[in-house]
């Protein structure tokens, strides 16, 4: 018998106006970048960098963050059906944005910024980093509110039975059987509860926030240790990443039979980074302190 869980049955549209649909998804996505601003500007302010710098900063964290977010949804989840209808891919509007594929975008959008502002690579990925927990916090939220991107099953407090979500789960927490949410398994009044994966990853981006601005502010490891800041934040954000996909239902079909799913198979990576720019910086530290 389940006797505490959370009915959501949140619109995932915010307003409309005639045939346009402004949706929180939308506005978490604006949110996140005006605030990311905000925090990047008192950051630069700080660094005595000039408010132009910090546009050119913004246009090209945009174009990375979509460019990468689609091509990876498209590239890494459905190649063959996005590499079979290559226009298809141009259709953001329909969904279908990956988190890693906006990582490498923005890495590689970053680099060339810090190459034209003649920035070392390092200064501005310790800092950036601070405003993307924020930005990846809301968005996070955001797939809450679209019903989208939750767990399996759990008869913890703070499931969520998602009315509006494409997959429900029907029987009992140890044998469950999964199926649509228009009732071809059970009514909706024996829907089970599942984990809201998108509000823990969302609250591992602040924990990931609450620590960088403690480096960055109170230690100053942004100067005094260039590295260190951007390798916290891979080893929290994409560590985090493995263990709660673990609880998540399988995105695509050929997950299903997969130990390990994509996200988790595309965060290793950056967690090995974030170790080895940990290593490299400690020993760029020490070598620093003995000269």
């Amino acid at each position: 018998m389940i006797l505490n869980y959370i009915t959501w049955n949140a619109d995932p549209v915010l307003f409309s106006i005639g045939s346009l649909q402004v949706r929180w998804y939308g506005l978490f996505w604006a949110l996140g970048f005006l605030f990311g601003y905000m925090i990047m500007r008192r950051i630069y302010r700080r660094e005595k960098m000039t408010d132009d710098s910090l546009d050119r900063l913004l246009i090209y964290m945009l174009v990375s963050t979509i460019i990468g977010a689609r091509l990876g949804h498209c590239l890494f989840y459905e190649p063959d059906y996005y590499l079979s209808h290559p226009i298809e891919i141009l259709k953001i509007w329909e969904g279908g944005l990956a988190s890693h594929g906006g990582a490498i975008g923005i890495l590689i959008g970053l680099f060339i910024y810090a190459r034209k502002e003649k920035k070392p690579y390092i200064w501005i990925l310790d800092r950036i980093v601070v405003a993307v927990c924020l930005v990846g916090a809301l968005i996070r939220c955001g797939n809450v509110m679209n019903h989208e991107i939750y767990g399996t099953p759990t008869s913890l407090p703070w499931g969520f039975v998602f009315m509006r979500g494409e997959e429900q789960f029907c029987g009992t927490f140890d044998n469950y059987t999964p199926c649509t949410s228009w009732g071809d398994c059970c009514p909706p009044s024996e829907w089970l509860p599942c984990h809201p994966t998108g509000l823990y990853e969302a609250f591992f981006c602040l924990v990931a926030m609450g620590i960088l601005l403690w480096m960055y502010y109170k230690r100053d490891l942004g100067n005094r240790q260039p590295g260190v800041m951007f390798s916290v934040f891979l080893i929290i954000i994409f560590g985090s990443r493995i263990c709660i996909e673990f609880l998540k239902n399988v995105q695509v079909a050929f997950e299903q039979n997969m130990t390990w799913d994509m996200g988790q198979w595309l965060s290793v990576p950056f967690v090995l980074a974030g170790i080895v720019i940990w290593i490299w910086s400690a020993r760029k530290r020490k070598i620093a302190e003995r000269q």
